[in-house]
Parts: structure tokens; C-alpha cells; sequence
């Protein structure tokens, strides 16, 4: 079982205070310093991006939001892409550069909710794996929206995310999406290729969604 006791205490401070991302960068610098951990992080790509990658070649220009440590973004660069990885946290990003000091990675410090305006359609690949999840409603539909217009045309959005029904309680962060929520990917102009649900690898397993969506050009 993952520790999150500190991760939710920092996120539900700056929540109640309007930042809904300024926790972040709190946790990572913790993190750095030794006093909590990263939940989410486990110094490996993401074991549904790789067997979806296994599936599934891609080329072009690709892009990881909230890339955390980096894992996820060295993986697609080892298979080919060019990539560019963003988190909202300068730490965590710091850390990309100091584990891959000689990486063609381009990472970078950029929020999802306010992302830059050249990014607009601009890459082939999207990959977006449990940062919607640590939004609260209102920014999660903006961030959705946003990580939808990240994709350029004939481009693909890859969506990994908890996963809950309707009529299940929300829990403690990370909030589960429902099916209605992911469905909103379908309102951007992205059309659905696959939807999963499923278990994963975890001990206890978790529900999770994984879900890919692609722009008609």
C-alpha cells in the first residue's frame, strides 16, 4: 500500500487556499529532501504505457504530461519518438535532467491548465497517466479539454486514469474518474479508438481505465 498521508495533506492545503497545483512542487521538494515520498512514482515507465506501446508503434513528435521522474518519457525516446515532457513541479523536473543528464528529452516546467500556446495540435502523441486524477472537478474538465487540444490532427491521446462508477463515493485524492467524465474526450472533437476497464498490477489491484482517442485530420 502506497503512503500518501502527505501528498493529501499538502494538496487539500493548497486547494483550500485556491491552488490546486501548488502542492506539487511541495511534495517533490520533500521528496528531494527525504522527509516524504511520491506516491505515484516508481522510477519505471508505467506498465500500461508499455504494453499499450508493445501493441501500438508510434512516430513524431510526442509529449508526457506531468512527467514526474521522467520514466515514462525515456521510454517513448527509446523507442523512437521525439519527446517533450512537462511538469508543473520545477523539482520534479530538475530531477528529470539529474537522472538523465545526456537525455534528448526536452523537459520542461509548463501547467496543464494554462499550457504554452504553441503546444496547440502540435504533437502525435499525447500520453496522459494520472494527472487528471489529483484535480479537483472544476480544473480536472479544464485540464481535460486542454490535454485534448494538445493533440494534432491525425495525432493520438493515450488516457490513464483511476477509475470509479457513478455512484460510488469519491474517496480521498487521487479521485477516480467515471465513464461520464472520460467521455467529455469525445466532446473536444477526438474520436474513441479503444476504452478498457480493468485491474492492474498493484497490490491491492486498482481499477483503472485506459482509454485512446485520436483527431481526424
Amino acid at each position: 500500500m502506497r503512503d500518501r498521508t502527505r501528498a493529501r495533506q499538502l494538496a487539500a492545503a493548497a486547494i483550500a487556499r485556491g491552488d490546486v497545483t501548488g502542492w506539487f512542487d511541495e511534495l517533490y521538494r520533500e521528496a528531494d529532501s527525504g522527509k516524504t515520498v511520491v506516491p505515484w512514482t516508481d522510477l519505471i515507465p508505467h506498465p500500461m504505457l508499455v504494453e499499450y506501446l508493445e501493441r501500438h508503434a508510434h512516430h513524431g513528435r510526442a509529449l508526457v504530461v506531468g512527467c514526474g521522474y521522467g520514466d515514462d518519457a525515456e521510454e517513448l525516446l527509446r523507442r523512437g519518438l521525439q519527446v517533450t515532457a512537462f511538469d508543473v513541479s520545477a523539482a520534479a523536473v530538475a530531477k528529470c535532467q539529474a537522472r538523465f543528464p545526456r537525455s534528448a528529452v526536452r523537459y520542461e516546467v509548463a501547467d496543464l491548465l494554462h499550457p504554452p500556446a504553441g503546444w496547440a495540435r502540435a504533437f502525435h502523441l499525447v500520453v496522459e497517466i494520472s494527472t487528471l486524477q489529483v484535480l479537483p472537478p472544476e480544473p480536472r474538465a479544464r485540464a481535460l479539454s486542454n490535454a485534448a487540444e494538445l493533440v494534432a490532427p491525425g495525432g493520438t491521446l493515450l488516457v490513464v486514469a483511476r477509475a470509479r462508477e457513478e455512484n460510488e463515493p469519491t474517496g480521498e485524492m487521487p479521485w477516480p474518474l467515471t465513464r461520464a467524465e472520460m467521455d467529455r474526450f469525445r466532446s473536444t472533437g477526438l474520436t474513441e479508438m479503444s476504452f478498457e476497464d480493468l485491474n492492474d498490477t498493484e497490490d491491492p489491484p486498482v481499477r483503472r481505465y485506459r482509454a485512446v482517442y485520436f483527431r481526424p485530420e
